[in-house]
């Protein structure tokens, strides 16, 4: 049963994803895919949190709950017109990028209409740390010139945001290493970074939370997927379990390095995965949707993946 849990449309994130949610959809439809989670990015709260490309682009904040709101509509019909060829889940990207995130993702995970959210990092301090050289240079400044302390402050933010959200997906969790001058380095040499991080796969652990292998990490240049095989190693000596994305930002990206994804998912030996399932009860009180974990093998998202 081949599934991913984290997608963006070029028609709810223009300027960073390409196509149509209905074409994302139908591009799942064709590989494979049996469930597939859409979770475009979140509204921010803030303009000084827009990316160079949204400001040369004239957006403004205003746009974007409106913008929420038309996908959450949009992501509803479709799960309807698809429902007999996919299990549409729907979710959004949840970005912490300072404390008072933490109430308005919750507020925004309330809506009945959303399954579940993903909580990632793709600020420290502020500041983008994977959209380009020039931003993760400024983050390390703003860490106080160190890498070294740049990842501790994204651990420590990632750890906050875990205990306030305790999202059931927990995104890209070492996205931190995209843009590093090492990208592979041994991550126990930094005793402090590797304490922190064992701290925080902790805690995803006790609350029972999934750490998503995200494929992106392979098409945008690194070696292995999210997270790196040592994050990877003692997360699964700690019980955890994984979920399966390809986090993709259109046609283009659905199911792109799943088949290299599950070469590695197997060389950590992992033999099950979980995603998500909606259950419908009807009781006194009308009807109630829940959404339960289920597992899947392996050998079962490679019978059925197809790829592109």
């Amino acid at each position: 049963m081949a599934f991913s849990m984290h997608s963006h449309s070029g028609q709810f994130c223009p300027g960073h994803a390409k196509d149509t949610l209905e074409q994302v959809i139908q591009t799942a439809i064709s590989r494979g895919m049996q469930t597939f989670a859409l979770t475009e990015h979140m509204p921010r709260n803030s303009n000084s949190d827009l990316y160079p490309e949204e400001v040369e682009a004239g957006d403004d904040i205003s746009l974007f709950v409106p913008r929420h709101e038309a996908y959450l509509v949009e992501a509803t019909r479709l799960r309807e017109k698809y429902k007999n060829e996919l299990n549409i889940l729907i979710g959004f990207e949840g970005e912490w990028i300072r404390s008072d995130y933490g109430p308005l993702i919750k507020d925004l995970a309330s809506n009945p209409l959303i399954d579940f959210f993903i909580g990632s990092i793709h600020h420290v301090n502020e500041i983008p740390i994977d959209y380009d050289a020039a931003l993760y240079t400024k983050a390390i400044e703003k860490s106080g010139g160190s890498e070294e302390k740049l990842y501790e402050d994204y651990f420590e933010q990632q750890y906050e945001m875990l205990q306030t959200l305790k999202p059931k997906v927990v995104g890209h969790f070492d996205l931190i290493r995209l843009l590093s001058e090492k990208p592979d380095r041994d991550l126990t040499e930094w005793k402090g970074v590797w304490d922190m991080i064992l701290r925080n796969l902790l805690e995803v652990v006790k609350y029972g939370g999934l750490l998503e292998i995200n494929t992106s990490a392979l098409r945008k240049g690194l070696k292995e997927p999210y997270p790196g095989r040592q994050i990877c190693e003692a997360y699964i000596r700690f019980g955890g379990k994984f979920t399966m994305s390809d986090d993709s930002h259109g046609i283009g990206h659905v199911g792109t390095n799943f088949v290299k994804a599950m070469e590695y998912i197997e060389s950590l030996g992992v033999e099950e995965l979980y995603t998500f399932e909606r259950t419908t009860l009807v009781g006194s009180n009308g009807i109630n949707r829940t959404l339960s974990l289920k597992s899947v093998p392996l050998s079962s998202v490679k019978e059925t993946f197809i790829p592109g």
